[in-house]
């Protein structure tokens, strides 16, 4: 079945895992901005990673027949950085003209500091103003209810200031059982992350399909350098076979899904065979 995995940290990954994704049926992923595994020093060292996100990966996925989108933001590890963060923040909006970028993201709340809050809110602000899609990430485990809360409190705030945001050109991302009803009440979109330990195994986010429904909601691997797994969507598609799913619920889970939320950026483009594949459907 194709896929596409809105959520891949790739520059963490080997090319082994682009030729299993494509042979599994990947054909797009999107990268989003993320912690290289410590800080950062200098605003030079973003630029360098937006470049390696924008020209090298786009390039090497090309070679498995996938298709590459990222998403350019200060990931939420070192947004309690402020001079930093405003120095990054800076330097983003000329990457957002190229043809690869999505929006702005991941952003969001680690430790849901004053000072994370402080720089989520002018990525958002950013967001409207050059009218970009936003992938936002939300907090692990016990911090996970409060996280969401506040961001959505943040966004709802920055929606009442001129240009506004709307609310379904906003992905929050790792969500779970006890935050997915919040998130999809308030309009977003929601995408549930199939990562060991920390987030959702496949069974659990069928069990979430079959209790919520499809609607507005994507599946990914997240796949880092840490313990992850770059065929988590497959894994899930297998599960939801197991239970005896019909094969369009699940299509419209990994593919049809994902192409309503990312193709209301102009960037994101299947190609012609893809999108009259999903157009016809």
């Amino acid at each position: 079945m194709k896929y596409i995995d809105h959520h891949a940290h790739m520059v963490s990954r080997t090319t082994d895992d682009y030729q299993q994704m494509a042979l599994t049926g990947c054909v797009a992923l999107t990268e989003p901005a993320f912690w290289a595994g410590w800080d950062r020093s200098s605003a030079d060292g973003f630029e360098d990673y937006f470049r390696q996100l924008t020209e090298f990966e786009p390039r090497r996925a090309a070679q498995y027949g996938i298709q590459h989108y990222c998403w350019i933001a200060m990931n939420p590890k070192e947004a309690d950085d402020r001079p930093l963060s405003r120095e990054v923040l800076k330097r983003i909006p000329k990457f957002l003209e190229r043809s690869t970028v999505l929006g702005i993201g991941e952003i969001g709340l680690n430790r849901i500091t004053r000072n994370e809050v402080a720089t989520f809110d002018e990525h958002l602000e950013l967001a409207r103003d050059h009218r970009q899609l936003i992938l936002i990430h939300t907090p692990h485990l016990e911090d996970k209810l409060k996280g969401t809360k506040v961001t959505i409190d943040s966004l709802r705030r920055i929606s009442t200031t001129p240009g506004g945001l709307e609310p379904q050109r906003v992905l929050v991302d790792h969500a779970e059982e006890h935050t997915l009803e919040m998130i999809l009440d308030h309009g977003y979109w929601a995408g549930l992350t199939l990562y060991p330990k920390t987030k959702l195994s496949p069974e659990r986010a069928a069990d979430i399909i079959e209790t919520f429904g499809p609607d507005r909601i994507l599946i990914a691997g997240a796949c880092d350098w840490g313990p992850s797994d770059s065929l988590a969507v497959p894994r899930f598609v297998l599960e939801m076979r197991r239970r005896k799913h019909p094969e369009d619920l699940i299509q419209k889970v990994v593919f049809d899904n994902p192409i309503r939320f990312l193709s209301q950026s102009a960037n994101f483009r299947l190609r012609p065979a893809l999108q009259e594949e999903a157009v016809c459907r």
